[in-house]
């Protein structure tokens, strides 16, 4: 698996950096580049060998990642929501689905997703809510069984990929019992309603429109056939909520250091000592930042869920995106003025880098959490807010 996918990303990502600027400059998503993606059959990543997919670890999906990123950022990072729900739902086991009592009718339909998604659908994530992030204890979308399935009403921010996925994993409240929080798969269609809201500082491209909602879904569409599973699976897989953005960003500060490598050689200012020390920094810092990576994912495919990975799935994540942004701006600087042209890549890198550390959990949150494991306390504890 890991040649073909990572020649597919590698082959792709010189396509997608050619078309970044465009689709930056407008907000637009790019079409082309989820039209490649379906084509190489990354689609079926995450999905398992048994129903058509590439069968991927956890650590085969951030490599690929950072290449997908090198190429535009914007697009590896949608392409990582669709990763993330494949790569939970393709993740449960036969003893995880025991042990969380999931029926096999929903298995099935759960195998029935995961199929699609190697034949080229994808799905994006409606998670976080204006006021409540992505904190699942304090979502205000709610659910209720109806004769047809089940009804969802409520409003989603930030749904990367909004009006073009074949599909939405969305989070809710039982409206009877707010305290279960359900996860379910949401076709596109009538009772999605996407409102144009992204217009951002960085990440322009990913559509990350609001998305409203009011459409009843069939019973099959709860995933794990069980209400309540949502904060379940959250504390056992928190790399797909927390980790998977890591890699997108190691690998736009990777991009970053390629485009001032290529800037300052194009004039002629690689003689400089002050400007070579900056690119071996920060050649050292992505280096750096990717071996956490690297180390956090390996620990997820052999414990997933474990504390002492977690603590590495929270170290990769404050370390992506706190380098990512500190690398773009030092190499941006040693590039010059030139380079803060709108369309120019570093330009450009330098907004989708700062973008890093906000995603959940944030720099701050992912810090808070290792001094809190650091003092002998627990994060789910001790923390200032909820984690989930």
């Amino acid at each position: 698996m890991t040649v073909h996918a990572l020649e597919a990303a590698r082959r792709l990502a010189p396509r997608f950096a050619a078309r970044a600027a465009e689709h930056d400059r407008d907000g637009s998503f790019p079409v082309d580049d989820f039209r490649d993606l379906r084509e190489a059959g990354l689609f079926g990543l995450m999905v398992p060998r048994a129903l058509g997919g590439l069968g991927a670890s956890f650590a085969e999906y951030a490599a690929v990642a950072t290449e997908l990123a090198r190429g535009n950022g914007a697009t590896a990072l949608v392409f990582n929501m669709h990763a993330s729900v494949t790569g939970a739902l393709g993740a449960v086991t036969e003893e995880l689905a025991e042990a969380l009592g999931v029926p096999d009718e929903a298995l099935a339909a759960r195998d029935r997703l995961l199929a699609a998604a190697a034949q080229g659908s994808w799905y994006a994530v409606a998670m976080s809510e204006r006021g409540a992030g992505a904190r699942l204890s304090q979502l205000s979308t709610v659910y209720e069984p109806t004769d047809e399935g089940w009804h969802l009403k409520g409003s989603k921010t930030f749904c990367s990929g909004a009006g073009h996925a074949d599909g939405y994993l969305v989070a809710a409240r039982g409206s009877t019992d707010q305290s279960v929080v359900s996860q379910f798969l949401v076709p596109a269609g009538d009772g999605l309603t996407v409102e144009p809201t992204w217009d951002a500082l960085g990440m322009r491209a990913t559509s990350s429109h609001d998305l409203h909602l009011d459409v009843t879904v069939p019973a099959d569409r709860l995933l794990g056939g069980v209400e309540g599973l949502a904060l379940v699976v959250a504390q056992l897989m928190p790399h797909w909520l927390v980790a998977s953005y890591a890699a997108v960003y190691v690998g736009v500060a990777r991009a970053a250091i390629d485009a001032a490598a290529e800037h300052l050689n194009a004039r002629n200012l690689a003689g400089l000592p002050a400007v070579r020390a900056r690119l071996g920094r920060a050649d050292a810092a992505t280096a750096a930042a990717q071996l956490v990576v690297a180390e956090a994912a390996r620990r997820v495919d052999d414990a997933p869920g474990d504390a002492e990975t977690n603590r590495w799935v929270w170290r990769a994540k404050l370390l992506a995106g706190t380098t990512a942004a500190e690398v773009a701006a030092s190499v941006l600087e040693a590039a010059g003025t030139s380079a803060t042209r709108r369309g120019h890549p570093l330009e450009r890198l330098y907004r989708d880098a700062r973008c890093g550390s906000l995603h959940p959990a944030t720099s701050d949150v992912c810090a808070d959490w290792l001094g809190i494991a650091a003092l002998g306390g627990d994060p789910d504890r001790d923390g200032s807010a909820p984690r989930w």
